[in-house]
């Protein structure tokens, strides 16, 4: 394996700027609007939005994709011929990334494209010059600022003539299976708010306009089957929530129920119901990822969910709009853990986890390189999705934020650190408030320096740059805590792949890296494994945190080896393809090393013996040669096993014997703990790193609001109903008030471009999509959502 420095390593000759931590700064303009984004290499963020009216032109016709550069925030268009309208995506084992499905070919106001197709969307548009997206696989090769981007081979390979799914899929889930293929789950066919009609007469097909199946890329002979769970959960089943387990089964979560599925035999195990009957999938939109997967439990997946939405089933309406404001509905701050293969055997639980500081929906986290967990973008209230009306509000000039369906964006992130005691884990101190809404269409993620990229929110159906929450260009970078050290690790020794099992490597940290106690320093120092993943739509497919077992050699020089081990020998913890590896140090990390996990290829991946690690060797006496106050993160420091001290830590795989392992972490914390686990690593030179063996949910105080339940008197106190706007009608973070009544003070920016004849976007609104008579007027009371 090919050794490489640390990316951006050179970068770091240069002070951080310790004022960026907490806060936000100009991340450019992306031209597109960031409905999809992800991080192709250490240069290169590669991002999408849906066929719609940019400015930014290329080849004669608006643009949709775009790259930005990580050195210089700077973006070039890039052409992408289908609409990837609300597709899904993921990365492939050889760090290609490769986007699934979308929505037929739209015109300007979201209309039906020039050509239809006769199944109730088109095939091709003239004006716009895009293409039915609906079964579309579109795969790119990131490149780097040293190759020509001109070159097909940096470009979108996206034509569905030559390649494509066996079935149409919009709102589909994505996730990669143990050998690198990708299962894809369920979707709609075509367009609505919620994936069913009313009455749901048939859950299955729903006249057309729902896909209950999966299928896998690449196919290799398999054909789409039925999968019974997206009947079950028919209308709240949009983009279901997926993680591949160990065993390599998979947790897949939709409406309020979950379930393990085997890929291999399609059988479906049940779990129990999400308490409270809290949706997260689309468009309740919660905050949802997997904990970090580290050796102080065992690589056991644990999936936290946090917000979205307890709407009574009946105000979720149907494929044409909600039959409420959703925009005066809270968003739920209730959050719940799963650990859905207990490593003790028991039965899965949902266990209450402590409340998020406010409501959200549309929130999502990012797993950062210190173990914790920030959460940014989202509303007080409502969900995702936009609409003309609602069953309440049945016209668009009464609509008081445009066609949003939801209201009081939440700009100022919060941290969740998952091994903090029980009601301690949630904070916010510290941390500035954007004053750019990030609504739907928003997205987030991690950049290759540990900063996140935040961009992207357009409750719209096409760019409209006047209403209340506007299409919006301007990215942000978010700085976490511990930019407020100035000196940052620069590791060596990193691999360019990694396996799964196998002999172990060597890191060196150079004493320039930190200060203090070289014993302590080693003490607290991590290397971990970062997928950042695919983001749209609050959530993050394929996203992974994995902290690589590692014992330590403290050098007279105040150098620090790290000794450290492979993939655990299981593809199915973390599955093959491209991640970053950052070494923390005192709660600092490096900036991210790519690599390659696994073989690079689709196919059954090998697996050797679990490293084996020497034992620890300290040096008293031994210091880093950093100043002290450049060193500090800002924060206290939590290795991502969990254990916060101050410049010491409990470092994996030093004791006798696996079973022993897990205790021993448990219960060694502070120094005395650290020195005792020292000990004992002296003793034993061989060390095998990978031991590879409820709350109930609290009543809620309901108002008679008259939404179903009723407004929960905890959350409505979070917005204000009053309503004040400035000259272009858009929402301003520095107003007083998030929220409003647009019966106050009516709304009246121009409907967006409004056909007679086709609707809001082109979309059927009656129950059944595909009937030929389903034509909307604009003096109807139907509108549509979506």
């Amino acid at each position: 394996m090919l050794a490489s420095i640390s990316l951006l390593a050179l970068l770091l000759a240069s002070p951080v700027i310790a004022g960026k931590a907490g806060s936000f700064a100009d991340g450019g303009n992306t031209q597109v609007s960031a409905m999809m984004m992800f991080v192709g290499n250490k240069d290169k963020v590669y991002i999408i939005d849906k066929a719609e009216g940019n400015a930014a032109q290329i080849k004669e016709h608006p643009a949709w994709g775009a790259v930005w550069d990580f050195n210089t925030h700077q973006t070039e268009v890039m052409d992408i011929k289908t609409n990837v309208f609300c597709a899904s995506g993921m990365h492939l084992p050889n760090g290609s990334y490769v986007t699934f499905g979308g929505n037929g070919a739209i015109a300007p106001g979201g209309n039906i494209g020039s050509v239809p197709n006769g199944q109730g969307a088109a095939s091709y548009d003239a004006t716009y010059q895009d293409y039915d997206g609906s079964k579309s696989i579109r795969i790119l090769n990131p490149c780097t600022d040293t190759d020509d981007f001109t070159s097909t081979n940096c470009q979108w390979f996206d034509n569905p003539d030559v390649l494509s799914m066996q079935k149409k899929r919009w709102y589909s889930a994505a996730e990669p299976l143990g050998d690198g293929s990708v299962a894809l789950i369920g979707g709609f066919v075509n367009g609505g708010y919620i994936n069913r009609n009313t009455p749901n007469t048939d859950p299955e097909l729903e006249g057309g306009a729902a896909e209950p199946t999966y299928e896998f890329y690449p196919a290799n002979g398999r054909n789409a089957t039925v999968m019974q769970f997206m009947i079950k959960t028919s209308g709240l089943n949009a983009y279901a929530h997926t993680y591949l387990m160990p065993s390599g089964k998979m947790l897949v979560q939709a409406n309020i129920s979950t379930m393990l599925w085997d890929p291999d035999s399609n059988t479906e195990t049940d779990l129990p119901a999400m308490p409270g009957n809290v949706a997260r999938v689309y468009p309740a939109s919660g905050a949802v990822a997997m904990l970090p997967l580290t050796p102080a439990n065992n690589y056991t997946p644990t999936v936290i969910f946090c917000g979205g939405s307890d709407m009574p089933d009946n105000l979720w309406g149907n494929y044409s709009f909600p039959n409420t404001d959703t925009w005066l509905y809270p968003a739920s701050k209730d959050c719940q853990r799963i650990t859905p293969e207990p490593a003790d055997g028991s039965a899965p639980v949902y266990v209450q986890d402590d409340d998020m500081i406010e409501g959200r929906t549309m929130g999502q986290f990012i797993i950062l390189p210190d173990g914790k967990m920030l959460v940014v973008n989202g509303g007080l209230n409502g969900t995702a999705g936009y609409a003309t009306n609602t069953g309440t509000t049945l016209s668009y000039s009464q609509m008081p934020f445009g066609m949003s369906l939801a209201s009081g964006p939440v700009g100022t992130p919060a941290l969740y650190d998952p091994n903090a005691p029980v009601g301690s884990r949630w904070s916010n101190s510290g941390f500035s408030t954007s004053n750019i809404a990030r609504l739907y269409h928003s997205s987030a993620i991690l950049l290759p320096d540990a900063s996140v990229l935040i961009a992207g929110s357009n409750p719209n159906v096409d760019v409209n740059l006047t209403t209340y929450f506007p299409t919006t260009y301007q990215a942000e970078i978010f700085y976490p805590a511990y930019f407020s050290a100035t000196t940052r690790p620069i590791p060596s020794g990193i691999p360019t792949t990694l396996s799964y099992g196998g002999d172990s490597f060597d890191i060196t940290v150079p004493a320039s890296s930190y200060s203090g106690s070289g014993n302590d320093a080693a003490d607290n120092t991590t290397v971990v494994v970062v997928r950042p993943g695919w983001t749209t739509h609050g959530m993050n497919m394929g996203q992974r945190f994995l902290q690589l077992n590692n014992t330590y050699t403290v050098n007279s020089d105040g150098s620090l080896t790290l000794h450290t081990a492979q993939m655990p020998p299981n593809s199915n913890i973390f599955q093959p393809g491209p991640a970053m590896v950052f070494v923390v140090v005192n709660g600092i990390p490096s900036n991210g090393t790519f690599v390659i996990v696994g073989s690079g290829n689709v196919e059954t991946q090998a697996t050797a013996g679990a490293s084996v690690l020497p034992a620890s060797v300290l040096l008293s006496g031994a210091s880093g040669s950093a100043d002290g106050s450049s060193t500090s993160s800002g924060d206290n420091p939590t290795n991502a096993s969990g254990s916060t001290v101050s410049h010491t830590a409990v470092i994996v795989g030093t004791v006798v014997a696996g079973i022993i392992i897990l205790g021993v972490i448990g219960a060694l914390i502070g120094v005395c703990a650290s020195r005792r686990r020292r000990a004992a690593a002296q003793k034993n030179p061989n060390v095998s790193s990978y031991p590879m063996s409820n709350t109930p949910l609290g009543s809620k105080t309901l108002g008679a609001a008259g939404y179903g339940g009723g407004l929960r008197s905890s959350d409505s106190s979070a917005f204000s109903l009053q309503r004040d706007f400035n000259d272009s009608q858009q929402w301003s973070g520095s107003s007083a008030n998030l929220t409003g009544d647009g019966r106050l003070s009516p709304y009246h920016d121009a409907p967006p471009y409004l056909d007679d004849s086709r609707g809001p976007h082109g979309m059927s609104i009656e129950l059944n999509p595909y009937a030929a008579q389903s034509r909307m007027s604009t003096s109807s009371p139907h509108g549509q959502g979506y």
